[in-house]
């Protein structure tokens, strides 16, 4: 079959497809940008791809809250092409703006299977403004989630003014106790951040930063693995650098934000044997 075929989302304020392209090529794929309406008109279909990404930015400039028109568009115009893709073990990661449109779309938690039904909500930070600053990590490793397999804790760009993980008790309970938890904001430590600003830049419910569908195949997160694809994406990465040397460690030039695409590609690869 050749190389696995990810389809990166672009068009009406979406943005960072360029870099997240980009993660992906480099991990094995072939990336394609398409425009949200080459793939309504006809031009492009999502069948032949494997992997589908919505990405982070301002789709449609967050009119009527974050991500809600991009959904709205995508459940209207393409929802039997996107339950058809699931239905075949495709894998859909949205970012930042993307999480946001996923959840509006109901597509995650879809506890019971895709129904187009909101069941959380990603609502403005706590904190009153637009975050944009590094956060620790802790990746949940009872969760199914085939993009954070073999990782246990990540260091990733925020950059949103609406990432408040928000949902009803008995939700927030099913998510905890299905692992659908993926990622937390933690401290330097590890430790979870228990609500505390600014290692918990918004608020978020749980600390939650990713969830994930029963399956594991739809994860959603609100930090950027695109934007760390590289270790010179690091604020700190000259003095990790010479921190290494002094040990005489061996290190890659790689972000780590490039293994949550390794594993996606990997994973696409294996079930449908690229």
């Amino acid at each position: 079959m050749g190389k696995v075929k990810a389809l990166v989302l672009t068009g009406f304020g979406l943005n960072c497809d360029w870099e997240t392209a980009h993660a992906l090529e480099r991990v094995g794929a072939h990336a394609e940008r398409v425009h949200l309406n080459s793939l309504v008109t006809g031009g492009k279909t999502l069948a032949v791809y494997q992997v589908f990404v919505v990405g982070g930015g301002f789709s449609w400039a967050d009119e009527h809250g974050a991500g809600v028109i991009l959904a709205m568009r995508l459940k209207h115009r393409l929802g039997d092409a996107i339950r058809e893709f699931i239905a075949k073990g495709g894998l859909i990661l949205g970012i930042c703006n993307g999480f946001q449109v996923l959840v509006n779309l109901g597509v995650l938690p879809a506890f019971d299977g895709v129904s187009f039904t909101r069941e959380v909500a990603l609502i403005h930070n706590d904190c009153g403004n637009f975050r944009d600053q590094w956060v620790h990590l802790a990746v949940n490793a009872e969760s199914p989630c085939v993009f954070t397999r073999g990782l246990e804790r990540l260091e990733l760009p925020v950059r949103h003014g609406e990432g408040k993980f928000y949902a009803g008790t008995k939700v927030m309970e099913k998510l905890e106790a299905n692992g659908q938890v993926v990622l937390r904001y933690a401290g330097a430590d590890g430790a979870p951040a228990q609500g505390s600003f600014p290692e918990n830049p918004n608020g978020s419910l749980n600390d939650i930063a990713g969830i994930c569908d029963p399956s594991g195949r739809i994860f959603g997160l609100m930090p950027h693995p695109e934007a760390y694809h590289h270790w010179t994406h690091h604020p700190d990465w000259t003095l990790q650098k010479e921190r290494l040397r002094r040990q005489n460690v061996r290190f890659s030039e790689e972000g780590i934000g490039l293994e949550i695409f390794r594993n996606a590609v990997h994973y696409a690869s294996e079930s449908h044997g690229a």
